[in-house]
This record gives structure tokens, C-alpha cells and sequence, in this order.
């Protein structure tokens, strides 16, 4: 049987992830942000193609969307692509909060970041990291990032093959507009300057 449409959208949005990725460890900032942009809108095409509850290409489409350098209309159409959404879904919550901190939303950031700290521990740590940004808390925003960091540095697999911690990347990108960015490193992060 040949894959779905869906699926073939969302293979190429990892790869071109992935690409983005590798080319951010290797310092070349620009070519990254451009192969970002281009999985964002694949993400957006395989969320548009697959089943209503494929919140995670939604996620997807967000972060790389932050990491390409922007976000603020990925997070309107996020919004409103899960207007609806199953309330009880860790990874609809997390698309949510996410939207609405990009957003500027920040109370609408915090009430579902508090679903997130509910949830199993992934989402929980990326909860508690938003909650602090939404609150302009510095220093629970670098404790929750430090968490984060330390988990993708256990891991043995990441999604795209690049052992990166995307996550906190993005969320750096955000903290970095809000002037909370904070100091850290680790060997599944670029050089510090690299992510804008």
C-alpha cells in the first residue's frame, strides 16, 4: 500500500528539519533558517492532509516556524486550527500554549501551561518552561531550560536523526525576544549567537 499523502508530507517536513538542523550545528544560521521555513509549511500541509487528531504536526509546524525567525502567523493559524481540539490532549495543549506565547497571549500561555505540568513528564518540563516565560520568571525559565537540555542529552534517538534539543532551541528563540534568554550549553546545542 502506498503511503498517504499526509505521511509523505510529513516525512519531508522531518527531513527538511533535520537539514535545518545540521545546518544550525554547523554555524550556518541563514541557510537553516530558509530549510526551517520550508519544514513549517510542510508541517502545515501534512496537518492540513492528515486526521484531525495530528496535533503533534501542529507542534512541528510551530517550532519551525520560531526556529526559521518568525512564528506570529503560524501561531494564528495553530489557534485556530485547534479552537475545538480535544482539551485533554497533552500534545493539543502544548501546541496551544506554545501558540499563545508566541502570540503574546501570555495569560492564555500560563492556564495551559498548567495543563501541560499535568501531563506526562516531556510535556511537563516544556509546561514549566513556558509558564515561566508567560510569568517573565528568569530564573524559572533557566531552571525548567536546564531540564530540557539534560533530558535530549540522555536521549539515544531524536526525530529527525540529529541529536539536538530543538525544543529548547525554540524556546530560546523566544526568551531571546522577551530578553530572558538564558546562558547555557551542552553538546546538543549550537554555539551560543547561532539561534535568533
Amino acid at each position: 500500500m502506498a503511503p498517504h499523502k499526509h505521511q509523505l508530507l510529513l516525512t519531508e517536513a522531518i527531513e527538511r528539519e533535520g537539514e535545518a538542523q545540521r545546518q544550525l550545528l554547523e554555524g550556518r544560521a541563514d541557510v537553516a533558517h530558509a530549510e526551517f521555513a520550508a519544514a513549517s509549511e510542510l508541517y502545515r500541509q501534512s496537518w492540513e492532509a492528515a486526521h484531525a487528531r495530528a496535533f503533534g504536526r501542529l507542534v512541528g509546524m510551530l517550532k519551525a516556524s520560531v526556529l526559521a525567525g518568525g512564528g506570529t502567523d503560524a501561531a494564528g493559524y495553530a489557534r485556530t486550527a485547534l479552537a475545538d481540539a480535544d482539551p485533554d490532549s497533552a500534545t493539543a495543549n502544548y501546541a496551544r500554549a506554545l501558540a499563545a506565547l508566541i502570540a503574546g497571549d501570555d495569560e492564555d500561555a500560563r492556564a495551559l501551561a498548567a495543563r501541560l505540568q499535568e501531563a506526562p513528564e516531556a510535556f511537563a518540563r516544556t509546561g514549566r518552561a513556558i509558564a515561566a516565560l508567560a510569568s517573565r520568571d528568569a530564573a524559572a525559565y533557566a531552571t525548567a531550560l536546564e531540564a530540557i537540555v539534560r533530558d535530549f542529552e540522555q536521549r539515544s534517538e531524536h526525530l529527525t536523526g540529529v541529536a539536538i534539543a530543538d525544543t529548547a532551541l525554540m524556546l530560546q528563540a523566544l526568551a531571546g525576544r522577551r530578553r530572558m534568554a538564558a546562558a547555557i550549553d551542552g553538546p546538543v546545542l549550537p554555539a551560543r549567537g547561532t539561534v535568533s
